[in-house]
């Protein structure tokens, strides 16, 4: 017989009904801000609609409609799913199948999003058994209408089925998963509230782990079954209701499912808790450094509980143990205090116990019995503590340790106990850095650098880090650069200059932990310059014997260069994934041979460096079979500054392909994967034109090249011999096939230098090229800083803006509609974030006038409205 369907108008009221019951819960949550009430009130109304819409739309007879996964709970988010679970008695048949087909349309006609399913008893337990996250959401079923008996059934056979030891090992490993989706840490920058590490999914494993043991199904039993310490169960709870309140806030701002906490949802975030910016740190900074707080609580009591569970589901006799000392024992393969007081009658195991985890590599872990004991006793570590010679030689030794040392300083401020000692850490632990290129917390960051200091010295990174190896190998108490990496970010967010106030917290640090004179010099040279290598490299002309010998000023010694190469390419390696590449890697190893040959001896001679780039390049022409007058034809139209902005491998490739065509009519392109194989090294020889460098940049940001290093040379002739460095599109790994066709479309591109104006001409938009969302959200502030270069015969132009493509050609049309030459340029791409030098030259530069407005200009192209606005 054909099911009825609602009629339109019972639909709509119904519809109406609940919508309005649904804002007024919300109103009441915004009087009151009880996350528990606001959940449960909303359940209860799809409760009682669910239940008026199957008196209409009845079910199979017999067959019961349970609520599963977070609505069985009891709980319901305003943008939830409503997880539903049809129970059947027997297989279903076709007037079963049309009553469940009508009842099913008739939900998304009221509006709600149902993920539901329909099945048998003996269904739901080959689903169980099959997945564990399936099991543990009809665990959670609950009865909303339909047989009673049922649902009894399903009850009893469901709990009856149940085994906790296999229950508890799946729900470890599906929390490992999770985990490991999630890169093992509560501190991303858009941390999911619900999956992430520290987040609500880790609260309900706790819960349904402990029901599943017998211990309980809220905090308060699980504290009974003496699992938990009453003052965890109450920082667990309080914990539980945070996130909640998160959970919903982020449902409401979205509009929509949003377990995600998205940098466009922080400041609106924010300015729901009231929070109000300070002149160091933004108002979402300060929300996002409390949720951290809050995960990390949760990430360590929940590894204590899951520890403590274990135990009781597997138990092993405490007669296996061994003892290491009179205070710690070996627990199957887990540290363990002999006595449970031992941090409250000696403190100064708090920072043994790191130590012995270093020296006693069988040991896997903590017991939760010694976590525990360090959680509660951290406040132990006081200003007495801090200034106990003891506890300061524990601390170096730990960072003196031959391994170990990564894994316990993190476990040490997962304890609190290293933010402890070093309260000036605790200020960083969570502190967020909107600077559109760190993708860690500062405290993470922090921890980052050190693990790629310490890989400097593993045998098994060498072929990653193979100078970088070599150098730590020679390197001696290369602990001191731990001591310097962990202070080198330590006063981000205070205000000033990092570098100068973490200078001075780290020459405290070393008088109070008695470093002798020379140690201390170099810990606070390293923080106070940490920043001082990337930027030489990176944004200086390297073949400027002036900047080489300034630099070799600033490091005195081949000890402190060595110390801040390695600090350097340890920290930028620790912003992001997308900060570090191999071109990156050359010029800081570059800078760090050149320097190393200024401390050899005295100032190098122009024309010293000149004649042996040039013998060099003579040999290198030589091997490829180039004779000697062959050459001389091209090299007389090169002047002194090509060969000292040139090294000879360069030369030698130039002269290679331009011996035999000194004059050639058309644009010659040449391009070979760069010595690292991360990009595409590409020469341009063609007749200079004006909008020359425009066109070209406009090719590569048609390619999506992204351009690194720019040397732009103008030969005697009046031809143009220029050089780029340039990145492949993401994905894009055939070197020599993308290098085939940059050769042939480029040339291509430049084969009429008379349409170089009008082909520039069509990018109307040059200005408005697309940014990502969290430049969006965090813009930087352009800056334009122009300047007399280091031989006053030209001049320097560094500009900071908000990357986004096409920005290089958008500055190079600005170059050419003011009559500029660019010599040289410097990218430097930090995430969203570029810092670009350009070495330049021209007339407009000579006049106050004309220079102000050559300045103005490049502000215009830096900012995509203003951008756009000019060219319209």
């Amino acid at each position: 017989m054909p099911i009825a369907r609602t009629q339109p108008a019972d639909l709509t009221t119904l519809r109406q009904r609940l919508t309005e019951q649904r804002q007024a819960a919300i109103a009441e949550f915004r009087e009151h801000e009880r996350p528990d009430t606001l959940l449960h009130d909303l359940r209860k109304i799809c409760d009682a609609g669910l239940r008026e819409l199957v008196r209409v739309h009845p079910l199979p007879v017999g067959a019961t409609l349970a609520a599963v996964g977070g609505y069985g709970r009891g709980e319901l988010y305003p943008h939830s799913d409503v997880d539903l679970l049809v129970l059947l008695p027997h297989e279903p048949g076709a007037d079963d199948e049309e009553r469940i087909a009508a009842f099913v349309a008739a939900l998304w006609d009221l509006g709600f999003e149902p993920g539901h399913s329909v099945r048998t008893i003996e269904q739901c337990k080959v689903e169980a058994q099959a997945d564990i996250t399936v099991e543990t959401a009809l665990l959670e079923s609950r009865w909303i209408a339909g047989s009673r008996s049922l649902m009894k059934r399903f009850e009893a056979e469901m709990t009856q089925r149940l085994d906790a030891r296999r229950f508890f090992r799946g729900k470890r490993l599906e929390m490992q998963q999770r985990h490991a989706r999630y890169q093992e840490t509560p501190y991303a920058l858009e941390p999911n509230c619900k999956e992430s590490p520290g987040g609500l999914r880790d609260l309900q494993v706790i819960l349904w782990m402990a029901r599943a043991a017998g211990l309980g199904g809220n905090w308060r039993d699980v504290a009974q079954s003496g699992m938990l310490t009453p003052s965890e169960a109450r920082d667990l709870r309080r914990a539980e209701q945070a996130f909640k309140r998160l959970r919903i806030e982020l449902h409401m701002l979205a509009k929509r499912r949003e377990d995600r906490v998205l940098f466009d949802l922080q400041p609106a975030l924010a300015e729901v808790y009231g929070l109000q910016a300070t002149s160091t740190r933004r108002a979402s900074e300060i929300l996002m450094q409390r949720y951290y707080w809050a995960a990390r609580l949760v990430t360590q009591l929940n590894t204590v509980l899951v520890q403590n569970i274990e135990e009781h589901l597997f138990p092993r006799p405490d007669s296996e143990a061994v003892p290491i000392d009179e205070d710690f024992r070996n627990l199957h393969d887990r540290l363990d205090i002999v006595l449970d007081d031992a941090f409250e009658r000696n403190p100064t195991l708090l920072l043994r116990a790191f130590l012995t985890m270093q020296q006693h590599p069988e040991l896997t872990g903590l017991s939760a019995r010694t976590q525990r004991a360090i959680w509660h006793a951290r406040d132990r570590i006081d200003v007495q503590f801090r200034r106990n010679p003891v506890n300061r030689k524990l601390f170096l030794q730990i960072l003196q340790q031959p391994s170990g040392i990564v894994h316990e300083l993190r476990r040490m401020t997962m304890l609190n106990i290293l933010p402890r000692y070093l309260p000036v850490f605790r200020r960083i632990v969570g502190q967020m850095q909107h600077d559109l290129f760190h993708v860690y917390t500062v405290d993470q960051h922090t921890l980052t650098v050190i693990r790629n200091l310490r890989r400097f010295t593993m045998p098994e990174h060498a072929q990653e880090y193979p100078f970088a190896t070599q150098l730590m190998a020679n390197f001696d108490r290369h602990w001191l650069l731990y001591v310097a990496a962990l202070f080198h970010d330590i006063a981000k967010g205070r205000g000033g200059d990092h570098s100068e106030l973490g200078a001075r917290d780290v020459r405290r640090f070393a008088h109070d932990h008695g470093l002798d004179a020379e140690d201390a010099e170099l810990v606070e040279f390293l923080v106070r310059q940490h920043l001082a290598m990337s930027t030489v490299a990176q944004k200086r002309d390297l073949s400027d014997h002036n900047v080489i010998t300034e630099f070799s000023k600033l490091v005195k010694d081949e000890r402190h260069l060595t110390a801040l190469y390695l600090l350097t390419v340890a920290d930028i390696r620790g912003t992001s994934p997308k900060v570090w590449n191999a071109w990156k890697g050359k010029l800081l190893e570059d800078l760090y041979r050149l320097t190393i040959d200024a401390l050899g001896g005295e100032r190098p001679d122009a024309n010293t460096v000149l004649n042996e780039r040039k013998k060099d390049a003579v040999r290198l022409t030589r091997l490829a079979g180039l004779r000697d007058e062959s050459r001389e034809a091209f090299w007389r139209q090169l002047d002194v500054a090509y060969f000292l902005r040139h090294d000879a491998s360069d030369i030698a490739w130039h002269t290679r392909h331009l011996y035999y065509q000194v004059a050639p009519e058309q644009a010659v392109v040449r391009a070979r994967p760069t010595e690292h194989g991360e990009g595409l090294q590409v020469m341009v020889y063609t007749r200079d034109a004006p909008d020359l460098f425009v066109a070209i940049c406009q090719f590569f940001n048609a390619k999506s090249l992204g351009i690194q290093d720019a040397r732009i040379h103008t030969t005697r002739h009046g031809y143009a011999l220029d050089s780029f460095i340039v990145l492949l599109p993401e994905g894009a790994n055939d070197f020599r096939a993308q290098a085939a066709l940059v050769e042939h479309e480029l040339a291509e591109h430049l084969k009429d230098a008379r349409t170089y104006g009008q082909n520039t001409a069509k990018t109307a938009h040059w200005g408005q090229g697309r940014q990502s969302r969290m430049s969006r959200l965090f813009p930087v502030r352009p800056q334009v800083e122009l300047s007399p270069d280091e031989s006053s015969r030209s001049w320097r132009l560094s500009v900071v803006a908000t990357d986004r493509s096409g920005l290089l050609h958008a500055l190079a049309r600005v170059f050419a509609a003011n009559g500029i030459n660019l010599r040289m340029a410097k990218v430097m791409t930090l995430g969203d974030r570029v810092e670009d030098v350009f070495i330049i030259d021209g007339t407009a530069l000579d006049r106050p006038r004309s220079q102000l407005q050559f300045e103005q200009g490049i502000l215009d192209a830096l900012e995509p409205d203003a951008a756009s606005r000019r060219v319209a």
